[in-house]
């Protein structure tokens, strides 16, 4: 199967990171329309569509829109996800950098939909030429009247800020990420229904509709080609519709972003990126590193799509796919994830605070060769301990990793632990404090 390209049609092409450029393609156009249609139907279009989030949870899209109040009493606040810092994950940055239009009208659609006043975009803070590029294009859009007041002349008011984080990879979590653009500490918070959805209260307290980068950049297409035309791409899988942008990494002749229709396998998504390098498949991590591993015969025949992927074993996720071959030591590429967890845990719950770093711990002396007997089933018993009972998804994202892997490659685990085999020559302590 070869790539469907919406999102990354024009990807590469400078012109089209220029307003004159990305209307010669077809750009504003949706835009031009919805500023002539009633904001409930805008909505409607979007769950025509099927459209879900594309930052990894897949929670349907048009139902976060529908939630903000439809009697506007506050301002309300549209907020873009930009943080991405999902290991394995890069197409948020190559969306912004090379089709920043489709994003800032994305926004723009969203504003108009859900009576919003000002956007935000939260960018990782490392993504340097995706901030510039979107100040350009940004700058351009106000300048052509597609941002700031009376939009096109159509009475609609949005304007558009940007704003860099710091480097934490708590922030991509919702409510750290608005404490954090608030200007406090980047620390989750309480959730529905111990308080109030971010549309009802989010940002300074006031409604805020949150979507990451491709899930915006999807909504142009919808609007200009109908709810119902979105909806047939996918249409083999059980609930998921478009396309979806996978990063792929690790062992392939061809690693980089590709745009795949849902329904598409995981074998053709390892065919289009070049195929196997090094040795034979032997893992796949499909969805970014905090998703399950899935084993070579996992693989075969898994069937790209929400549901789908959970039937195999594993999940869509943020879509940082990673192809492991036959020579990767399966229990040493998840002592690097884990440890990778255990430093980004911000410290506000026990489950996580202490369980990431006793699961590290447990997963440095076995690549040390101090395993002990015991040492797997003490994994799995921590996992479940963090499983479902940490503050906010970090927990969940270090636990499901190890779990993933001691089920899917436990003869590694054995292995080393039995043999003492140290499989690290580093003298450094890798453990933090």
């Amino acid at each position: 199967m070869a790539e469907l390209k919406l999102l990354f049609e024009n990807a590469g092409d400078p012109a089209f990171q220029t307003l004159e450029g990305y209307k010669a393609k077809g750009g504003y156009r949706a835009l031009d329309k919805a500023v002539m249609m009633d904001r409930q139907a805008i909505i409607d279009e979007v769950k025509k569509s099927g459209l879900r989030g594309r930052g990894g949870a897949g929670f349907p899209t048009w139902i976060k829109w529908n939630g903000l109040p439809k009697e506007k009493t506050k301002p309300h606040y549209i907020l873009c996800n930009a943080d991405e810092g999902e290991p394995g994950t890069f197409k948020d940055k190559q969306i912004m950098e090379e089709t920043p239009f489709l994003l800032i009208e994305g926004m723009t659609l969203a504003g108009i939909a859900c009576q919003g006043d000002a956007g935000f975009i939260y960018i990782r803070g490392e993504f340097i030429d995706a901030a510039k590029a979107l100040r350009k294009a940004i700058d351009e859009a106000y300048a052509a009247g597609y941002l700031g007041k009376n939009i096109r002349g159509s009475g609609v008011d949005f304007d558009l800020y940007i704003h860099l984080g710091a480097g934490s990879y708590e922030c991509g979590e919702e409510s750290a990420l608005m404490s954090s653009l608030m200007g406090e500490r980047g620390m989750p918070r309480l959730k529905f229904p111990h308080a109030p959805l971010p549309t009802v209260a989010g940002l300074w307290d006031r409604p805020t509709l949150i979507n990451n980068v491709e899930t915006y950049s999807c909504v142009p297409f919808i609007l200009n080609k109908g709810g119902e035309w979105y909806a047939t791409l996918g249409a083999a899988t059980k609930n998921s519709r478009g396309t979806k942008i996978f990063s792929v990494s690790g062992h392939v002749a061809k690693p980089g972003n590709y745009e795949i229709e849902f329904g598409t396998t995981l074998m053709e998504l390892l065919e289009l990126s070049g195929g196997m390098t090094g040795g034979k498949l032997k893992a796949c991590v499909p969805g970014g590193s905090s998703v399950p591993i899935m084993t070579a015969a996992m693989c075969d025949g898994a069937i790209i799509g929400y549901e789908e992927m959970m039937q195999a074993g594993s999940m869509v996720g943020s879509g940082g796919c990673m192809f492991l071959n036959e020579k990767t030591c399966i229990v040493q590429f998840i002592w690097r994830t884990a440890m990778f967890y255990a430093l980004e845990s911000c410290g506000k719950c026990t489950p996580c605070r202490e369980g990431t770093k006793w699961m590290l711990q447990i997963l440095e002396r076995i690549v040390r060769g101090n395993g002990q007997p015991g040492d797997k089933e003490l994994l799995l018993d921590i996992t479940t301990q963090i499983d479902g009972r940490s503050f906010c998804g970090l927990g969940d994202a270090a636990a499901w990793p190890v779990a993933g892997a001691i089920k899917a490659f436990p003869e590694e685990f054995d292995f080393y632990i039995a043999n003492g085999k140290s499989i690290v020559n580093s003298p450094l302590p890798m453990v933090p404090a």
